[in-house]
């Protein structure tokens, strides 16, 4: 006796990966390139998932320059989309020492809050060992559709 074959649909991950100068007009050129490579995959130019997207790489390359900067070294963004399923950010840098940190910033802190904008905005983030030096935050965000998650009101 044989077992009906099923097939299912072939799952195509596009990835796009480009290293940045650890600068901030490394980490604006990275915002900016994501947003064109979401639109060449059609997540048009100010969607919800283009503009989380946006968000979460602004936060994590600055984040990248400004707590991950080693002189002499970039950072690197890889985007990883699974159509219909997944979009994934990370955003490497060489210095493993410098773990982000959960803080609750006081209401007159002038920083501290791009974590808690990450959090909102993904769906699951984490710090991850980059071998053979350094970090990678992963922020992943599932697409579904009833579209991204969104910041809670007052963002």
């Amino acid at each position: 006796m044989t077992s009906p074959v099923t097939r299912e649909p072939a799952v195509t991950v596009r990835v796009f990966t480009q290293r940045f100068s650890s600068t901030p007009r490394g980490a604006r050129l990275a915002r900016r390139l994501a947003l064109h490579q979401l639109d060449r995959w059609r997540l048009p130019y100010g969607s919800e998932a283009s503009d989380a997207v946006g968000l979460l790489v602004a936060e994590l390359a600055a984040n990248a320059v400004t707590h991950g900067r080693v002189p002499g070294r970039d950072f690197e963004l890889t985007l990883s989309y699974t159509p219909g399923l997944r979009l994934r950010v990370d955003v490497s840098d060489t210095r493993g020492e410098r773990r982000p940190a959960h803080v609750v910033p006081g209401p007159l802190d002038e920083g501290g809050r791009g974590l808690l904008l990450v959090e909102a905005l993904a769906s699951r983030w984490a710090v991850l060992d980059r071998v053979p030096v350094g970090k990678t935050v992963r922020a992943e965000l599932d697409l579904s559709p009833e579209g991204p998650r969104t910041p809670p009101a007052g963002w």
